[in-house]
């Protein structure tokens, strides 16, 4: 008789065995170890059960910690939750839980960090603060579990990596404000020794130089991802004699700082000024008004991130072959209500 379960567990073969947990696992793993006839019933009862073994559940049941650990460059910053969320999620089926240690708090040195690389605490690292180069792995030695980075990167770096396209994210901004008529169009970074900032950048001045333009330095003004940092470059342009009539911004939150210092200066958007951001962070559809934004699937990201360092340690698939993969996801742009034609004609 068929026995039927939604999923059929590894308890469900030991019943109707009549045998322990223990004794169907190496009826499956180590079948040699198994007397012929107790293999037999076990595997009469796994047909009968409909059990399937998870193959990378087993290969992860083999590691030490059970455990991965997750390098954030700041764990208040909204941006992350998502791509954390991807990770959890990703981890949990293949029964591994998530550890979080956040790289710029007190007592973050690298010595406590490395922490992770030995005394088997972690199966794998996943790091999403590229200011942490390949040599802070490499003094684990030979012994430090497999690293992969998501989001963010070290230049040069020779570990696998889940990254965004962020200079077409950015070229995709400029070409959107270019095709509302705007030519006079600003910047603001993030901070300079990040490569998103970097390859942002990249990215603006690739789209002006498409279209015969250069970036004027005055209207890149510097900045740190902040909400903070988005106030005082509106401080910067309320100043100006020739404004800028549209900017982009290297993060969302510096983009809503932005635009609400400018609204306390009683300047609207996009009235006066368009203002483009980037990641898509949950606000950003909710803010007044709703930001235009370069979506990055920060979702996507975690998951994705997650399965290339499940499948390192569980060796399965030719996971060798990730060793120096990079995997770039593609560029998309929310047109929201922040982006307008300029008001005067530059």
């Amino acid at each position: 008789m068929m026995l039927h379960r939604a999923t059929p567990t590894i308890q469900d073969v030991a019943r109707l065995a009549n045998v322990s947990t223990a004794t169907v696992s190496r009826a499956l793993a180590t079948p040699e170890r198994v007397a012929e006839d107790t293999r037999r019933i076990v595997m009469e009862a796994v047909e009968l059960t409909g059990y399937r073994v998870n193959q990378t559940a087993r290969n992860l049941r083999r590691q030490q910690a059970g455990a991965i650990v997750v390098l954030v460059p700041n764990l208040g910053n909204p941006f992350f939750s998502r791509i954390l969320a991807g990770i959890e999620a990703t981890a949990s089926r293949a029964g591994l839980n998530v550890l979080i240690a956040d790289t710029i708090q007190p007592g973050a040195e690298q010595a406590r960090l490395g922490d992770y690389l030995h005394n088997n605490r972690a199966d794998g690292i996943l790091v999403l603060d590229g200011s942490l180069a390949d040599d802070f792995f490499a003094s684990a030695g030979r012994a430090h579990p497999p690293v992969v980075y998501a989001c963010e990167w070290n230049e040069g770096t020779t570990l696998p990596s889940i990254r965004f396209d962020n200079a077409g994210g950015l070229r995709l901004a400029v070409e959107h404000l270019l095709a509302l008529g705007h030519r006079h169009i600003g910047h603001v970074l993030g901070p300079w020794e990040n490569v998103l900032t970097r390859e942002r950048l990249r990215g603006f001045e690739a789209a002006l130089a498409a279209h015969g333009l250069s970036p004027r330095p005055d209207w890149l003004f510097d900045g740190d991802f902040t909400l903070a940092a988005g106030a005082r470059a509106a401080q910067q342009w309320l100043k100006m004699v020739d404004r800028p009539t549209c900017i982009t911004a290297a993060s969302d939150e510096i983009a809503c700082g932005f635009i609400s210092e400018l609204y306390r200066n009683g300047i609207s958007v996009p009235d006066e000024v368009s203002v483009v951001g980037f990641d898509d962070i949950d606000i950003a559809e909710h803010f007044i008004p709703a930001l235009t934004t370069v979506h990055q699937p920060r979702m996507k990201i975690g998951e994705e991130a997650a399965a290339a360092l499940i499948d390192l340690i569980s060796g399965v698939n030719g996971a060798g072959r990730l060793a120096s993969t990079t995997t770039v996801l593609d560029a998309h742009l929310e047109i929201r209500a922040s982006t307008a034609t300029p008001r005067v004609a530059p």
